[in-house]
């Protein structure tokens, strides 16, 4: 039911699951179910399915598998970003090639999460995607930051030798651990401080630097030299 609550009042976060494997479709609408404040609404086992179970229920999470049949995950991002700026994507899969990583995170999604995180995790990255913080497995995000150095700058994004805006000590410190993948959590245990305190750090980097999420501000960090 849209505006409902959970015990400690904060708004139930209602998610969508595609996935055109029952076992796995029956598997994470079990964590779900787990997780207080988390609803399943609906689920589809293909692109097109996703986008007409969004279209009904307008979920406020979409956990999106990259391989189905017809349709599939790339293609279902962009059709509902195209009617749904706002939608909040995470793909989910077993794959993490690099193609994989760059086709989702184009076409919309906030993240790029592998099948085999703990429960808790994806619980967790359900929510911080509802309040529109970007989701990268930590491993992804080093397979992507991996890419962008073989690959090389691109001629529309030239190697600078600093950050055009300048960022306090404590601000380049977030930015390299988060090019390196590392989670808020691992953020704050490194650096000494909260969760809290990174996320307003990271905001600030966000604003200062006129990015848009952490995987500009990982692409950001390799582009500029600073890992």
């Amino acid at each position: 039911m849209i505006g409902a609550q959970s015990n400690d009042g904060a708004p139930v976060i209602r998610v969508l699951i595609a996935d055109d494997h029952p076992v796995v479709r029956t598997g994470l609408a079990a964590v779900i179910a787990q997780q207080p404040g988390l609803e399943l609404v609906a689920e589809a086992e293909d692109g097109l399915q996703a986008l007409a179970r969004f279209r009904e229920h307008r979920p406020d999470v979409v956990l999106m598998d990259m391989r189905m049949p017809g349709m599939d995950g790339v293609g279902a991002i962009r059709a509902i970003r195209a009617e749904f700026p706002d939608a909040r994507i995470l793909a989910l899969t077993t794959y993490e090639g690099d193609a994989d990583i760059h086709r989702a995170l184009e076409a919309g999604a906030r993240g790029y999460l592998l099948k085999d995180m703990p429960a808790g995790d994806l619980a967790q990255a359900i929510r911080l995607a509802r309040a529109g913080l970007y989701q990268l497995d930590p491993g992804v995000a080093g397979k992507l930051v991996g890419a962008l150095g073989r690959r090389g700058p691109s001629p529309e994004a030239p190697v600078q030798p600093a950050p055009p805006v300048p960022l306090t000590a404590r601000e380049l410190a977030v930015l390299r651990l988060i090019a390196r993948g590392a989670t808020n959590r691992e953020i704050a245990d490194k650096l000494v401080i909260s969760e809290g305190t990174v996320k307003n750090h990271i905001s600030s980097i966000l604003s200062r630097l006129g990015l848009r999420d952490r995987t500009e501000a990982a692409i950001y960090a390799h582009q500029h030299q600073l890992l």
